[in-house]
């Protein structure tokens, strides 16, 4: 669960969680604030899907004590590939993408690479990028994000129902942009989520190797595949760019487009911080 000390990025980043049945398992503890404080270890964590959990057969996992999942997923996904939950823990579905006109292009570039032909008519000359960086703008903007968001803030925020896990698919995107909200609302500067953020990308290629060389020895194009599977800054940037263009700053856009009170950010900080 700890990593070898290195440079300054490094203690920037989660904490990857050696958990041998969940993928990009991570651990926000110890993720530098401003003033010389960190988030607080075996509160927050991150991670993809949890279709295989097995804590019998994964002691580091069962040791987290995870007492609510919050699963960002949509409902296909969370029906194609159920959560199979730690013992005792609340599950929290927190649909990000459950309004179709703000979220969709990532569920129809997922449906693309099953289809080589499909995803180069659809996806191909950057257009996978732009979708995605879209996506991004929508995961701030749409009603069924902000509600997700506000669902996840307010779990964190509860001081009985820790420690959280939250989870996409991959944990890269949905929870990538989860993640540097609240770490925006702890305080962090945006150097620090930009880290955290791309911190990820190893992982989550290590994960989708096999369906990348799939879809490329089908045939597809390896650029559409890399925006897709991709951790990239400009997505990030592009959710940033929406909340200062609509709210300017991070608590300003969780107290008037999530409706967080003042009273939950500050459990939050309560919980968070160290």
């Amino acid at each position: 669960m700890s990593r070898v000390p290195g440079p300054e990025v490094a203690m920037q980043c989660s904490q990857i969680v050696g958990s041998s049945t969940v993928a990009n398992l991570r651990d926000l503890g110890g993720i530098a604030l401003p003033g010389g404080r960190r988030v607080r270890p075996g509160t927050a964590f991150r991670s993809g899907q949890l279709d295989r959990l097995d804590t019998a057969a994964d002691p580091v996992f069962a040791r987290l004590g995870i007492r609510t999942v919050v699963d960002l997923r949509t409902e296909r996904e969370r029906t194609v590939r159920p959560d199979r939950m730690p013992g005792g823990a609340h599950l929290l579905v927190a649909d990000v993408m459950a309004d179709p006109a703000g979220t969709g292009t990532a569920a129809r570039l997922a449906a693309a690479l099953a289809d080589p032909a499909v995803a180069a008519r659809e996806f191909r000359n950057g257009r996978a990028a732009h979708a995605l960086a879209a996506d991004y703008r929508a995961f701030v903007t749409a009603e069924s994000a902000r509600h997700a968001y506000r669902q996840l803030i307010t779990a964190l925020a509860h001081k009985e129902g820790g420690p959280v896990l939250f989870h996409c698919t991959a944990g890269k995107d949905r929870t990538g942009w989860g993640t540097a909200l609240v770490l925006l609302l702890l305080g962090a500067d945006t150097a620090t989520v930009e880290a955290e953020y791309l911190s990820v990308g190893p992982a989550v290629r290590a994960a989708f190797a096999p369906m990348v060389q799939e879809f490329t020895a089908a045939g597809g194009d390896p650029e559409i595949a890399d925006a897709v599977f991709g951790v990239r800054p400009e997505y990030l940037r592009a959710a940033l760019q929406a909340v200062a263009d609509g709210w300017g700053d991070a608590e300003s856009y969780a107290r008037a487009a999530l409706g967080v009170k003042d009273e939950t950010l500050g459990h939050l900080r309560e919980n968070l911080i160290a």
